[in-house]
């Protein structure tokens, strides 16, 4: 293939809100195209896992290339799918170095959301041309011309550029093909050049190893060739490559502007990093790519086997996953009520209930999982800043000289006549609003600078609910601000259970306090002892509740007669149970971990 055929390539994703149909314009693209025959032709095709499929939603991005003739030349398309949940952001950052350009899809009745402008400045930071489209034009309540204004005023795209589509019916699709042909640049790069390939994704296959979806930059790669990992300096032979078409099609050579994946014999996951370029064999010929920025962990909780012999299964599995998803990071821990397993670092909470979920469907493992917390910073008093990822690694009150929490800034866009009850939620919450901008006479975006720990758990749900629905957000950290944070321990029957400390304002420490030990003994079976539940903040104990004993009767076989008698029965009973007190267990059931997540947000 020579150079001159780079103009014929088109490489570009789909950006959107969740919900306003990415995977279903793919579909129509595919099916349009004859990529996918009528026959293998079902909903969301490129949505593979079975957890994608079962939620409805894009987890992982995925590539797939489509041939199309336009004005009698064939074109190679190589469209890339992603995400749209904000925990997923990074999926969407890695597949924008892959790209020329993007369509930005917005829903015709729900207009301009959080993430659809999110989505759009992040693309214009990466240089992307983007196509913007209003989709879903034939439903009845569609309200494309107000959607226009919307687009200008939030994005200031021009009303003309706008393609107008259904991807559901299959309207405008050709007219968006010929968009993409005629407005996204075409790949630079040279096919005679040293070979540079960039790793933007992978996955493992029992049968054939890592395979890693490759994004050629410059140069050829053909099959049998000997290829070097410029980071890890380790080199390969390529026995196959090829192009997702959805399925893997093999093919002999990849140039310059091509997306496909090569498979090498890589038999160990640590030998594949995403954002690792792949180059020449010789030394010093090719040089590395920028690859991608680390993403940071903002949520972190403990996974551990609910039979502490799967514990090297869980390694092993969570090593498969790390693979496939490097935003999400674990290390092993041990914990006294739990036994052994591991802290796990994720995105956000969607984050980390979809790898908790993938987990227990593909690696069948039992889990307990411990309430999550966000990452602070910690300034002792010898002038060291630590990173806290878990309340027992908080030093004592005395060693603090200043706690910081991470501080994000959200986007809330939402119809006006909701500003009232989201600006209370977010006051409710500590926030500070920097902004508000109307973007039709009917729709505003709030922005607000707020604690990330109140946003990460319930501020979607409850944002969803003050709304009735309209309302959607979006955030991204922006630094650490001191706050007067505080540890929160648990105390049950005297002992520290460390699965159950949490950070939290001080202000809100009390209230926190009495509903955790509350909830903790509606969840705590009743022993043949009594057991105090306490939180307690250092020494001080803030609120405490008490599971009562179950007690047998003993005075019921002594009928009248004295008294002194069932006095010494009592005593006789006291004494026993103060005893089984000292030597006894108590069962924490996990549902009593959770319990600490769900009560400190009830406001």
């Amino acid at each position: 293939m020579t150079a001159m055929e780079l103009k014929y390539i088109r490489n570009f994703c789909i950006i959107a809100h969740i919900d306003h149909g990415k995977s279903t314009l793919a579909d129509r693209l595919l099916e349009f195209t004859g990529t996918v025959d009528k026959r293998q032709m079902k909903e969301q095709v490129l949505d593979d896992m079975e957890l994608e499929r079962a939620r409805g939603i894009t987890i992982k991005a995925r590539s797939v290339a489509m041939k199309y003739t336009y004005k009698g030349q064939e074109y190679e398309l190589n469209l890339i799918d992603t995400p749209g949940h904000v925990d997923f952001h990074y999926e969407v950052s890695r597949s924008f170095s892959c790209c020329e350009g993007a369509l930005l899809l917005v829903d015709a009745f729900q207009g301009v959301e959080a993430q659809t402008v999110a989505n759009a400045y992040a693309a214009m930071e990466h240089d992307l041309l983007i196509v913007p489209v209003i989709n879903k034009i034939d439903l009845l309540h569609a309200r494309p011309d107000e959607v226009l204004v919307e687009m200008e005023q939030s994005l200031a795209i021009d009303p003309a550029d706008v393609v107008r589509a259904s991807a559901k019916s299959g309207i405008g699709i050709e007219e968006l093909l010929s968009a993409v042909i005629e407005r996204i640049p075409p790949p630079t790069g040279d096919v005679d050049a040293p070979l540079q390939a960039m790793i933007f994704d992978s996955h493992y296959d029992s049968f054939r190893g890592a395979i890693t979806y490759v994004r050629m930059m410059t140069g050829q790669v053909r099959l049998g060739q000997k290829i070097r990992m410029l980071r890890s300096n380790k080199t390969y032979e390529v026995v196959e490559l090829g192009q997702f078409v959805p399925q893997r099609k093999p093919c002999t050579v990849l140039h310059a502007g091509q997306v496909g994946y090569l498979i090498c014999n890589i038999k160990s996951l640590d030998e594949v990093h995403i954002g690792e370029t792949v180059g020449d064999i010789r030394e010093g010929v090719s040089t590395p790519l920028p690859g991608y920025q680390q993403p940071k962990r903002m949520v972190y909780c403990g996974l551990y086997p609910s039979d502490g012999q799967d514990f090297d299964e869980l390694r092993d599995a969570l090593n498969k996953l790390s693979i496939n998803d490097p935003s999400f990071e674990f290390q092993p821990e041990s914990s006294e009520a739990l036994g052994f397993g591991f802290r796990c670092g994720f995105l956000g909470l969607l984050h980390m209930e979809i790898v908790q979920q993938r987990l227990e469907q593909e690696s069948d493992i039992d889990l307990v999982q411990t309430a999550p917390n966000v990452t602070y910073e910690v300034l002792t008093r010898s002038g060291e800043t630590i990173d806290i990822h878990r309340p027992q690694e908080v030093p004592d009150a005395g060693d603090i000289e200043e706690f910081r929490q991470p501080i994000v800034k959200v986007n809330l866009v939402l119809p006006t006549e909701y500003i009232g009850a989201a600006m209370k939620l977010c006051q409710d919450r500590r926030g500070s609003l920097t902004k508000t901008e109307y973007l039709s006479p009917t729709r505003a975006m709030l922005s607000y600078h707020l604690p990330l720990a109140e946003v990460i758990y319930d501020l979607h749900d409850k944002l969803k609910s003050v709304t009735r629905g309209f309302g959607t957000m979006d955030y991204e950290v922006i630094g650490y601000e001191p706050a007067d944070l505080v540890r929160l321990d648990m105390l049950v029957n005297g002992n520290k259970v460390d699965a159950l400390a949490i950070i939290c304002d001080r202000r809100d420490a009390d209230r926190r306090g009495r509903a955790v030990v509350k909830k903790l003994k509606a969840e705590i079976e009743r022993h043949m002892f009594e057991i105090a539940v306490q939180a307690a903040i250092g020494s001080r104990v803030i609120a405490r509740e008490t599971v009562p004993a179950m007690r047998k009767n003993v005075t019921a076989k002594c009928y009248g007669g004295d008294i002194t008698r069932k006095r010494k029965l009592w005593a006789k009973q006291r004494e026993g149970k103060k005893r089984m007190k000292s030597i006894g267990q108590v069962d924490i059931p996990q549902k009593a971990f959770m319990a600490v997540l769900e009560t400190g947000e009830t406001k």
